[in-house]
């Protein structure tokens, strides 16, 4: 599909994470010839989803670096030139980034503390992980994020006196913002991974015209508390209750506690937060160390100081220990000419206060008409605030776009259906009152490939809920409903196939009933087999008859290796002995 720029380049750099996968070990018990990047999702390669979002936002690809272990970098460079839907993206090709200090089980901030990670970041930068699916345009991100740090209401980091004695906000040290999503909502599975999140005042709350209904503003907020369910509960089960401080009451009057969202692992990063990660050896993740001690440094006294956040945000650096500022050239210049002009102020929908002494009676404060009410404006931050962290959460309507981390198989298969469903490039063209609806940037060009060559007459296909890849072959009476098929699958004469995803190279026997199931490549599924929700290892035979419900079928080493001859001779021969005495024993007692 076409990946036009919707906006020019926005100067950011995409750090795309691609981990081990522990959480899909059926599929990537070999990361080294499979890694987690390669799992394929509705028949797309993982990896191509962020690939596809970072060129939809516009970052180049000289700007986009996947970080893999050195294990996986040859299997992830193989893909990128053999797979179609990777090769259809444009070129040049992402970079592979394979630091040789980073391992499987590498944390997400240690990595970034990476020599080769610190070298390649120069800017503001994005971290997204290599199972994030998401139809939000990392645009609307971005243009959001702008906006909460711009003077407009934005933050100040510090401020100076105008020509009328009074505060003018100067730009501040950007912040952050994180995604999260809505975990029960129509695509939720059971038992899904969730985030306890506490935000306070909404982001567009100190802005001087309100934010309109489509923008994601009216859903942003900041970020005061935010660590994983899983570790709730330790915390509960270890001193009996969860305690809040007063401080963060004592700041922030209204607190929103939220248990039902999951952090995306999505976060937009300014450049001066690299240097705190790098000095900083006890961060080891990114969502519960960076992200959540940023969120609390925000109002718990002396912990911004204590990381570091304060002084990298008001005097940050590069790898060179030169200033930021000095190597913006222009752009830094144009910057500090805004500066100089407060925005906010020069609005004819608020009320604006004038200097004293520029009325009619000296010392008077004269106030401007206005066709709105007296919104209350807030004073500038002090100079040694530290800039926000702010959390877009992902509202769950009907029909909302589609942001989900891809890191289980129920959610493999959840986010794999719900793709299926949409209505393909050329439905849309045969659909004129198709047009009016903005169509999906994750639709399939068409459901079923090859126009159907490989179907059988008489097999059943439900095409509006369903995806078939090239080459696939359908024998007679068989039957296809809610299902993903990937290339070259082969279904049986009287197979029945319901919401299942089969990976290239499947092969399903005649009569076989699989429901709510997940085939790895090149694995079979034997004749008359009935299996439901299971999953199926890579290579793995289903043997004929089988019924199975929740299992995974796996081939573990070492099972079915022969013996050693030597070593079961010994034993048959101490066995022999033992024996032999105690029959003399039982004789003797006789």
């Amino acid at each position: 599909m076409p990946h036009a720029h919707s906006m020019p380049q926005p100067g950011f750099q995409a750090l795309i994470l691609c981990g081990p996968g522990l959480s899909l070990n059926t599929f990537t018990s070999s990361p080294e010839e499979f890694p987690k990047a390669l799992v394929p999702i509705a028949n797309r390669p993982m990896v191509w989803y962020p690939l596809d979002w970072c060129y939809r936002m516009g970052i180049t690809s000289q700007d986009i670096h996947l970080v893999t272990p050195p294990s996986s970098a040859a299997a992830l460079e193989a893909a990128l030139v053999t797979d179609p839907h990777l090769t259809s993206l444009p070129l040049p090709r992402a970079d592979i980034l394979a630091p040789a200090g980073l391992s499987q089980n590498s944390g997400t901030a240690g990595l970034l503390r990476l020599r080769e990670v610190q070298a390649v970041v120069t800017g503001d930068f994005v971290v997204l992980p290599c199972d994030l699916v998401c139809e939000v345009g990392g645009d609307a991100f971005l243009e959001s994020w702008m906006i909460t740090q711009a003077d407009l209401g934005g933050v100040a980091a510090n401020g100076r006196s105008g020509r009328d004695g009074t505060v003018v906000a100067a730009a501040a040290r950007r912040g952050g913002l994180g995604v999260w999503y809505e975990t029960q909502d129509e695509d939720g599975v059971k038992g899904e991974e969730t985030d306890f999140v506490a935000t306070t005042s909404p982001a567009s709350s100190t802005m001087a015209v309100p934010a309109s209904p489509s923008s994601l503003l009216p859903h942003i907020f900041h970020l005061a508390y935010s660590l994983p369910t899983d570790t709730l509960h330790d915390i509960t089960a270890a001193h009996g209750s969860f305690a809040m401080r007063h401080a963060l009451l004592r700041q922030h009057g209204r607190v929103k506690i939220r248990t039902t969202h999951r952090d995306a692992h999505l976060y937009f990063f300014p450049a001066w937060l690299m240097q705190t990660i790098a000095r900083n050896d006890r961060f080891d993740s990114l969502s519960e160390d960076v992200v959540g001690w940023w969120a609390k440094a925000g109002w718990q006294a002396g912990l911004g100081a204590k990381l570091g956040f304060a002084d990298d945000a008001r005097h940050p650096t590069l790898g060179d220990g030169g200033n930021v500022a000095a190597e913006e050239g222009d752009a830094g210049r144009g910057a500090r000419l805004e500066d100089e002009i407060d925005l906010a102020r020069m609005t004819s929908t608020g009320p604006v206060s004038v200097e004293p002494g520029a009325g009619r009676r000296h010392g008077a404060r004269a106030r401007l008409a206005s066709r709105t009410k007296s919104r209350t404006t807030t004073s500038p931050l002090p100079h040694a605030a530290i800039p926000p962290m702010l959390a877009y959460m992902h509202p769950a309507r009907r029909g909302a776009a589609l942001i989900r981390r891809v890191d289980t198989g129920p959610l493999l298969l959840a986010v794999s259906l719900r793709l299926a469903k949409l209505e393909s490039v050329e439905e849309r063209r045969v659909r004129p009152q198709a047009a009016a609806a903005a169509a999906s940037p994750l639709a399939h060009k068409s459901k079923i490939a090859d126009g159907g060559a490989g179907l059988a007459a008489r097999c059943t296909v439900t095409a509006a809920d369903c995806l078939l890849a090239a080459h696939v072959r359908v024998q007679e009476r068989a039957v296809i409903k809610e299902s993903v098929v990937g290339a070259h699958c082969q279904i049986g004469a009287g197979a029945r196939l319901t919401r299942c995803l089969l990976m290239d190279g499947v092969v399903v026997a005649d009569r076989a009933q699989l429901h709510a199931c997940i085939l790895g490549r090149h694995s079979r599924v034997g004749t008359g087999a009935t299996l439901r929700e299971c999953e199926v290892q890579p290579g793995f035979v289903v043997p004929d008859r089988t019924e199975a419900k929740n299992e995974k079928f796996m081939a573990f080493e070492g099972l079915d290796a022969d013996p050693d001859p030597d070593a079961d001779a010994e034993e048959d021969e101490d066995e022999h002995e033992h024996e032999k005495a105690a029959g003399a024993s039982g004789h003797a007692d006789g």
